[in-house]
């Protein structure tokens, strides 16, 4: 007759359910601890002793705020200046130094705060490349602060990187428009800019019109909220503007160059 005595216990087959179970309490554990070390270093900054390090990039819409007044320029040689602009009222409102303000599209950083007043610095290279050298006391600017995550892109991708100048030759007003041709001081650079594109002037975002690659020349379309709210108001002919070409277009012209050249087309 089969016994009715209880089986035996497998001894191995407890060892394999305490050793599973230990494992699973320690894993348990160690992911609480690690992710509370984690929350820790978010709120701190801090981990194994270094510092936790950020990268911040500006970034612009294109969608200009409105204009600020140079209150001074001190051009201390020709490879350094200091630019202090006078904004509107509750436009510098919570910015810090360090901050990023693009100025006719050039992004500049805030060294010094005072008030409605923001000065920046500089450097040969942006003297060179802009048309930031040529300010005077009195004279207007477009400003946009760096935009923040959540914002609208109303315009484009602007990154305050101004490729080179352009002089406008030509100004035809109608009764709401105003067209206005520049001609590039880089000619190299009328490839990537292209009819009904984008473009960024003086840090505004506009649409290309017509463009003539043999002059190096370009048109856009202004309308009157535009001349209101920009410097374009009071530009007219031999005046220069900031040129930044918009980059996806410079990514794709370039690559189909690359392309077509590797392959003898």
């Amino acid at each position: 007759p089969p016994s009715t005595r209880p089986r035996a216990r497998d001894a191995s087959s407890d060892r394999e359910r305490a050793m599973s179970a230990s494992r699973s309490t320690f894993a348990t554990g160690a992911t609480r601890g690690i992710a509370r070390a984690d929350a820790r270093r978010r709120r701190t900054g801090t981990g194994t002793g270094r510092a936790r390090t950020t990268t911040t990039r500006a970034l612009f819409t294109g969608l200009v705020q409105g204009k600020a007044r140079v209150e001074s320029f001190e051009n201390l040689n020709d490879e350094f200046a200091r630019l202090t602009l006078r904004f509107p009222g509750n436009a510098l409102e919570g910015i810090s130094l360090g901050a990023s303000v693009a100025v006719n599209g050039t992004c500049l950083t805030v060294t010094a705060v005072d008030g409605d007043a923001a000065s920046f610095d500089l450097i040969v290279e942006t003297l060179r490349a802009t048309n930031l050298g040529k300010l005077i006391v009195g004279s207007e600017v477009n400003y946009e602060r760096s935009a923040r995550v959540g914002d609208e892109i109303g315009g484009h991708t602007v990154s305050g990187h101004v490729h080179c100048t352009a002089e406008i030759v030509e100004v035809v007003d109608s009764e709401h428009n105003r067209k206005v041709v520049f001609e590039t001081s880089d000619r190299a650079l009328i490839k990537y800019v292209l009819p009904k594109g984008f473009i960024a002037i003086d840090g505004c975002s506009l649409t290309v019109g017509d463009v003539d690659k043999a002059t190096g020349r370009f048109n856009v379309w202004l309308i009157p909220e535009t001349l209101r709210v920009t410097v374009f108001g009071a530009k007219s002919i031999g005046d220069t503007v900031n040129v930044e070409i918009e980059s996806q277009t410079q990514v794709i012209v370039d690559t189909i160059e690359r392309y077509m050249t590797e392959r003898g087309l």
